[in-house]
């Protein structure tokens, strides 16, 4: 018999537990904006392009892509606090990275392995649906979630003020030390659950869908500066084509798949997948624009010529409110279901770019409606890790979930295509620059009102459930404990 292996007992403070997870979340979604205050300066500081400078942001969409659902998979399977840990040590190395070097090359390395760390998101809610009460679940996987909306919200303002006050590389050692301590305080808090999926890794599954995202992303994102009929974009596009469908084939043979492609092919999981894909393209169209068309010069017409700084703070209530709504829309999803929840947050988000579609003049309505499409986005966020939860098994949440971030990773990206392309064609000459019009920024608003509604649209096709169908998610986690429980019998 084999000897007695002691477990994990269940966090003893459930809500500093969720506030570390919660921390880590937040750090890690800092580093997908952090850069962007930085953009401009790049090519000086480091004597590189414009072009080479705009991979400082695209390979954290790559790599956050690559590596969430696969990381995912191996939490699922080995261990979901082992590959967080993990998980923060690769941004901590990213960041030394950064900060000891202005070479380009080094820049981008490191940015990548800072966005590899994306991956932490969905490992969190998944050791908090193994490791909380059933009553907990909702409210604190819909903060968990919520962190990517905030972190990106709050990374603009800071990472401005780094930029005018002190040397750049200092917003890097901060994110360094920020890792050390999300590291130090996943090693106090947080225990590793029992829980594990059986099989072995899919190597091949997690190569082949690495290759077909890089393929697709690259194209997307480097489609604009290439030319969409250049022979790279269309050599990327034709290999995305020839990989996807024999990865897919391949996946339905194998007996333990990176992703169970017939959970993901039922409704109620294809449907949130799509809609998180919409959610992920209306958000990031608020942070990418807000900040550009607030500092555009007066004599656009439009512009209110504000500084760095100003322009990042424009999407600090927005961050703010959605620290403060995601414990409501926990409650929303409890009481009407997360179907009910991701329908009214969709609604929320075409309203709001609806209000900035009206009020594109004035500084204050300019933030109202910024404001609310994050109170929608938080809402959304809040809810998407619930329909999934309730839809697949407990062995694959961090898969799932994996897939569902990947999903909304996916709608930046191609929101970062779409608004580089609009921005970059439908100009005039003001001041003697080349900037774009306010049709330009209105038609953006107008995309993404569209995509909100697209995902409201995929929402109302979701399998319906009654209010009480979302405690499956809690009889999970009791399931989860009761395993945990089992496993510390057997031992």
């Amino acid at each position: 018999m084999p000897p007695a292996i002691p477990l994990p007992a269940d966090p003893p403070r459930p809500r500093f537990f969720v506030g570390v997870l919660a921390f880590c979340g937040v750090v890690v979604a800092v580093m997908q904006t952090l850069v962007v205050p930085l953009l401009p300066h790049v090519p000086a500081l480091t004597g590189s392009t414009p072009a080479a400078a705009s991979w400082l942001v695209t390979v954290t969409l790559l790599t956050g892509a690559v590596f969430t659902p696969v990381l995912g998979r191996a939490g699922d399977m080995y261990g979901k606090r082992k590959l967080l840990l993990v998980s923060l040590g690769v941004l901590t190395a990213g960041s030394v990275m950064c900060a000891v070097s202005s070479h380009i090359g080094i820049l981008i390395a490191g940015r990548a392995l800072q966005g590899a760390a994306l991956a932490v998101i969905p490992l969190g809610i998944s050791i908090m649906r193994d490791e909380l009460p059933p009553a907990k679940v909702l409210s604190s996987v819909a903060l968990m979630s919520s962190t990517l909306g905030i972190g990106a919200a709050v990374g603009l303002p800071v990472a401005a003020l780094v930029v005018e006050h002190f040397d750049w590389h200092t917003m890097f050692w901060a994110s360094a030390a920020l890792g050390v301590l999300d590291i130090v305080l996943v090693l106090w808090v947080v225990p590793e659950s029992p829980l594990r999926s059986r099989g072995r890794f899919d190597g091949v599954g997690a190569l082949g869908l690495s290759a077909a995202l890089v393929a697709v992303l690259l194209a997307i994102t480097q489609g604009a500066d290439w030319g969409w009929t250049s022979p790279r974009t269309l050599a990327l596009l034709g290999a995305a084509a020839v990989i996807w469908p024999l990865w897919g084939a391949y996946e339905l043979r194998t007996r333990s798949p990176l992703v169970d492609l017939r959970v993901s092919a039922r409704p109620a999981v294809l449907l949130t997948n799509v809609a998180a894909l919409l959610i992920g393209f209306a958000f990031y169209a608020n942070s990418l624009v807000t900040a550009q068309m607030v500092q555009e010069p007066k004599a656009t017409g439009y512009g209110l010529g504000a500084s760095i700084v100003v322009s990042g703070l424009c999407l600090l209530p927005g961050g703010l409110s959605m620290v403060a709504l995601s414990p409501v829309s926990a409650k929303i999803s409890a009481k009407y279901g997360p179907k009910a929840a991701l329908a009214l947050a969709a609604a929320i988000m075409a309203v709001g770019y609806g209000v900035r579609f009206f009020t594109s003049h004035s500084l204050p309505m300019i933030i109202a409606g910024a404001t609310v499409v994050a109170c929608g986005t938080a809402i959304a966020y809040s809810a998407l890790p619930a329909l999934v939860m309730r839809a697949v098994p407990v062995s694959e949440t961090g898969a799932a979930n994996g897939l569902n971030t990947l999903m909304r990773s996916v709608g930046q990206a191609c929101c970062s295509a779409v608004v580089a392309a609009i921005l970059a064609n439908v100009t005039f000459q003001a001041g003697g620059h080349t900037v774009p019009t306010l049709h330009a920024y209105l038609l953006v608003f107008l995309i993404a009102a569209g995509a909100a509604l697209a995902a409201l649209v995929a929402t109302l096709f979701l399998p319906g459930r009654t209010a009480s169908a979302t405690a499956t998610v809690g009889a999970d986690s009791a399931t989860g404990a009761t395993g945990r429980t089992t496993a510390q019998e057997s031992a």
